[in-house]
């Protein structure tokens, strides 16, 4: 890697979505960063991958829920080492379980990776993006933090506020020429939906008016979009992906 060729951060990009956004814009001729917290197996086949079409990738331990962790990977890895460009923040847990029976520690997890690891690597990558005045930030919500869902009450919540932050960032952050938008995916085909039975997919097909589940491509790509040139007049948006879900 060098430090002249514009850099996508992504968070979590060793599976499902985030291995989708990797590739994507490794492809759209982004250097990459994929990060991962554990089965450094799989980051690594993601980023040989994308050497092997002929771009360029690096997969790094970091876990975002560790804000110490957050500060001294971007000070080591990022600051001066790349031309960041572009951020995308998609790294995320789930601990669902319903409210009366929810602990403490459960709530606190989620909201400590899924919602503070975003803020605290935004913080980060702004300090580095303003001095260039330019970026490209993405954090990835959900449809369940727009209408919420039962047994989620700590994942909605966190993807809730991730809506907040975005508009909140998007406005700091204008004068600088650093764009702040969310997508916010539908229910997608990855690792975690294959576990659900027959039943469960058709119930959830049948709120979808397009009648299917969504693929991490199609996330990939509005997350592309995002982070292009095309999208340079966008900011404080959300961008729903979601087959008409929440419309």
């Amino acid at each position: 890697m060098n430090n002249e060729t514009p850099t996508a951060l992504v968070t979590g990009g060793s599976r499902g979505i985030g291995r989708a956004i990797a590739q994507t814009l490794a492809r759209d001729g982004f250097q990459v960063i994929l990060t991962y917290v554990s089965r450094p197996e799989e980051a690594e086949a993601v980023a040989a991958a994308i050497v092997e079409a002929g771009g360029q990738a690096r997969a790094c331990k970091l876990n975002v829920g560790d804000p110490q962790s957050v500060t001294d990977f971007f000070a080591s890895e990022i600051k001066d080492k790349v031309n960041l460009a572009v951020l995308v923040n998609n790294a995320g847990i789930t601990k669902d379980g319903f409210l009366v029976r929810m602990k403490d520690e459960d709530f606190d997890a989620v909201m400590n990776v899924n919602l503070r690891g975003a803020f605290i690597c935004t913080r980060e990558a702004a300090k580095i993006m303003s001095k260039k005045r330019y970026g490209r930030i993405v954090n990835i919500s959900s449809v369940v933090g727009q209408m919420g869902n039962a047994g989620q009450v700590n994942y909605a919540s966190a993807k809730a506020a991730l809506l907040g932050m975005t508009k909140s960032c998007a406005k700091e952050l204008a004068a600088r020429n650093i764009t702040v938008n969310a997508v916010a995916p539908g229910f997608i085909e990855t690792d975690m939906t294959a576990s659900l039975t027959d039943e469960v997919r058709a119930e959830y097909a049948k709120a979808i008016p397009l009648k299917r589940m969504g693929t991490a491509q199609e996330v990939a790509d509005a997350v592309a979009f995002l982070a292009s040139d095309k999208a340079a007049y966008i900011t404080g948006q959300v961008l729903a992906v979601n087959g008409g879900m929440y419309c």
